[in-house]
């Protein structure tokens, strides 16, 4: 079975960095959909990012937008999530998710059916 392993979360102080890593496997597939999501507390899973391998990363919101960057090394079939200039609202659980291209890789969270752990990621003043 497809499984996803997040990694690299912490605790920070504002303005600080860091990058998370999502590991996948159990996939036949050479190019995957693989997605950000992020639960801060109290509130609703939300979308960070996705980036269908091989091609070029989205990002779905704006306070996230010019300080969260999606990359990959495909050959450690690892995605990351570079997180600059961290605020105290960005503290959450950070997920990653991974699925099969088939119409697209928009960060539905139903459509993700595989999820990793989450990893805390705490950031404080």
């Amino acid at each position: 079975q497809a499984q996803v392993l997040e990694s690299g979360g912490g605790s920070v102080t504002t303005r600080g960095s860091l990058r998370l890593s999502c590991f996948s496997s159990g996939y036949t597939d050479d190019r995957l959909c693989v997605a950000w999501f992020r639960q801060c507390p109290g509130k609703a899973p939300e979308a960070v990012g996705s980036i269908y391998t091989g091609g070029l990363p989205s990002y779905y919101d704006f306070t996230m937008r010019g300080r969260f960057t999606i990359s990959e090394d495909n050959s450690l079939n690892t995605v990351y999530l570079q997180m600059n200039s961290l605020k105290v609202e960005d503290t959450a659980v950070y997920y990653c998710a991974a699925k099969s291209p088939g119409i697209g890789c928009t960060p539905n969270q139903l459509d993700y059916h595989y999820w990793g752990q989450g990893t805390q990621v705490t950031v404080s003043s």
